[in-house]
Formats: C-alpha cells, sequence, structure tokens
C-alpha cells in the first residue's frame, strides 16, 4: 500500500512537471523571393493558435538564425535581396507587420578552434577556421518538407593544410510542430517552441596528434534583456546515459525577469553517426562574456538588426570537445553536437514511468516491511501476555 500510495504521488508530481507546448503548423521555405541557389536563406515558419515563431537561418556571411516571435499569426518574413547581398544589408530583412513583433534575437556560430596540449597547462592554437569565410553548398537539396530537416554543409574557402579535403563542416537543422523527444542521443526533450541545430564535423584531418576542437557561438539580444548560463545538475541519466549536466543560455527581461529565448544542450557530444554511450565525447563551456569584436558585415544579424549591431549587444561563449589527450576524434574523426534553440522556459528532463516504478519499490518496500514486522512484533507480545492466568 505504502508503495503504491508513493507511486502515485511522485506520478502526479512527473506529470506537472513535464513541459507543454501547443502544437504548431511548420513549414520551410528556402530563399524566398530569390530563384537562385548561390546564397542559402531558410525560414522556418511556426503558427500557434495565437501567435507565429519564425527561425530564419542562413550561411550568408557566418552561419545564423534569427529567432522572432510575433504575436500575429499571418505575419510574414520579407527579404529585400538587392540589399541584403550589398555591402550595405541594413533593413533587409523584416517582419511584417512590423508593430507585431513581441520579441526577437540571433545566434551565429562564428568560429571552430583547433588546438593541442603544448605542455604543462599550456595549449597551442592552429589558425581558426573562420566561418564567415567557408564556402557552403546549396540547402536546397537536402530539405525534408515532411521531417522538417536541412542541412547546412560547407569547407574552407581556402584549406592550406587540405584538413577538409575529404571532410566537411555541417550545422543540421530539424523543427518541431509538437512535443516530444528525440531518439537518438543526446535524446533532446523538445517542444513546439523549440528547434534543433546540430553541429558535425566528419571527416575533418586533425592538424596535430590530440587536436581538440571548440566552437565560438555568439548571442544578439536587443537592449534591456540580460543573459545567464545555467547548468542544472541531476541523478537521472535514463535518457542520456553517463550524463548528468544540462547547461542553458537565457535571455531574460531586465523587468521582470521572465524567460524570453533560450540555447539548450547536455554536457556531451558524440563520435559516431549512430551514437552509443561509449561513443561520448567530454563537452565543456567556457564562460560567457561580452564580445570584443563585432559581427561580419554581410550576415542576417545586420540584415535584421541594422547597422547598430555592435559589442554592446553582442555575447560569446566557447564550447569545447574532447578529453584530454583528443584520442576519441583522433581515430574516428567524427564529432556530433546537439542543441535545442527556441523561446520561452527552457525544457526540464522529469523521470520516466519506469523510474519512478523503480523509486517506488525501492522505497516503498523496505517501509512495507518495516510496517509487517512491526505488526507481528506486536502481535507475539500480545500473544505472549495473554498466557498467564490473572490472579485472584
Amino acid at each position: 500500500m505504502a508503495a503504491l500510495l508513493l507511486l502515485a504521488l511522485l506520478a502526479g508530481s512527473c506529470r506537472a512537471a513535464v513541459p507543454g507546448g501547443t502544437g504548431r503548423q511548420v513549414s520551410m521555405q528556402y530563399n524566398p523571393g530569390w530563384n537562385s541557389s548561390s546564397v542559402n536563406l531558410l525560414h522556418v515558419r511556426a503558427v500557434g493558435p495565437s501567435d507565429t515563431l519564425h527561425y530564419v537561418w542562413s550561411s550568408i556571411g557566418a552561419p545564423a538564425v534569427l529567432l522572432v516571435a510575433s504575436g500575429s499569426r499571418t505575419s510574414s518574413l520579407h527579404v529585400n535581396w538587392t540589399r541584403l547581398l550589398s555591402p550595405a544589408p541594413a533593413g533587409a530583412i523584416w517582419i511584417d507587420p512590423p508593430s507585431s513583433v513581441i520579441y526577437s534575437a540571433a545566434i551565429v556560430f562564428t568560429k571552430v578552434f583547433e588546438y593541442s596540449e603544448a605542455g604543462a597547462q599550456e595549449e597551442f592554437f592552429y589558425p581558426t577556421y573562420d566561418l564567415s569565410d567557408f564556402s557552403w553548398g546549396s540547402v536546397n537539396g537536402t530539405l525534408n518538407h515532411t521531417a522538417l530537416t536541412a542541412e547546412f554543409r560547407g569547407i574552407p574557402a581556402t584549406d592550406p593544410s587540405s584538413s577538409f579535403s575529404n571532410g566537411s563542416l555541417a550545422f543540421r537543422v530539424t523543427a518541431y510542430e509538437a512535443s516530444g523527444r528525440d531518439g537518438p542521443l543526446p535524446s533532446l526533450l523538445h517542444t513546439a517552441n523549440s528547434s534543433k541545430v546540430e553541429f558535425v564535423l566528419a571527416g575533418v584531418a586533425p592538424r596535430g596528434n590530440s587536436s581538440r576542437f571548440a566552437l565560438e557561438v555568439a548571442t544578439v539580444e536587443e537592449t534591456g534583456v540580460v543573459q545567464k548560463l545555467r547548468s542544472v545538475r541531476s541523478i537521472d541519466d535514463e535518457y542520456t546515459p553517463t550524463i548528468f549536466e544540462t547547461l542553458s543560455l537565457v535571455s531574460e527581461s531586465q523587468n521582470d525577469s521572465s524567460t524570453l529565448s533560450f540555447l539548450q544542450w547536455k554536457a556531451t557530444a558524440y563520435g559516431s553517426q549512430t551514437p552509443r554511450r561509449e561513443d561520448s565525447i567530454q563537452c565543456r563551456s567556457h564562460g560567457l562574456q561580452a564580445a570584443n569584436w563585432t559581427l561580419p558585415v554581410s550576415s542576417i544579424v545586420h540584415a535584421y538588426f541594422g547597422e547598430g549591431v555592435g559589442s554592446t549587444y553582442i555575447s560569446a561563449i566557447n564550447i569545447s570537445f574532447g578529453g584530454e589527450d583528443g584520442k576519441v576524434y583522433q581515430e574516428k574523426r567524427y564529432l556530433s553536437w546537439s542543441a535545442l534553440l527556441g523561446f520561452g522556459q527552457p525544457p526540464k528532463d522529469t523521470f520516466s514511468p519506469l523510474v519512478i516504478s523503480i523509486m517506488a519499490v525501492a522505497l516503498g518496500t523496505p517501509m512495507l516491511l518495516l510496517v509487517l514486522g512491526s505488526c507481528v512484533v506486536l502481535f507475539v507480545q500480545r500473544k505472549r501476555y495473554s498466557e498467564y492466568e490473572p490472579i485472584n
């Protein structure tokens, strides 16, 4: 009885904590209003009961995504392609009607660093891969309107070390219509208010015997918004075995501390296209800092936010992959890191019914045995005293 009662209580609390989210009608459009595939711009439009979420992905300049929340179900994306592809792209991208925009931000994937140990607590950095200088293939051929996926794949415009002669770097995009959980590791939990990006290095030859890699991620916010890096640890690793930490880069309003958007990931990457627990690669984040540089002029961030975008509005974080010796990538030549991005609060993992049942049995069984044992002891003692004859 105690086990069943505990099971019911835990199950009730679990259901209350599972993130919800109304389903959305999601559509993908490649280079809207432009017939050429020489550049890539992917518009993901997610329409809800009373709003629309716009994700604008592009490899023009450094790979980036605009996140725009609109209070109108009929809001639409407009692109002035002549201005967007000019040296001064400010104002080339906007949402119509402009008055419907509730919130907007951007995430930019700026650089990939490669480094190795050069001695005690010293690191040697190879020439940086600047992603704004990459040459990107057409996304149009990778679009899957049923699975809501697409892929931006590129190589450096110049490759003196020939590291990319048999390899490439990619950003795989997935949109969601409803809440759920990904099947492949790291099995991220998602809602209809989020999308996934997967950073992949495949076949790229390392320039050192123990090379490790790091991805620089920049975020752009409007005034009145602050960013915080949160780390949540849990004893439950059911969905991502051996990984107990989830990190979230959240944007909060300075006025009421409400969460406006997020970038969330597990503290792991993987060294296989079909990841298993043993393919896990250590993943670390290296602090959130105000950027001391400006974004490339030819990015969609300038096209939307204007030329006023400067270092005041930009923060950056480095996410590194690999153990102390870098052997995992050296052996497999494959690296995959997944992150969730979206609007509102990031999803929170909770215990599954299976784990709840195990906990209930583990906690309830000793309690039940204790109660039964106490009843047996009381019964024996009462019977012992009842055998004595009363003295007149």
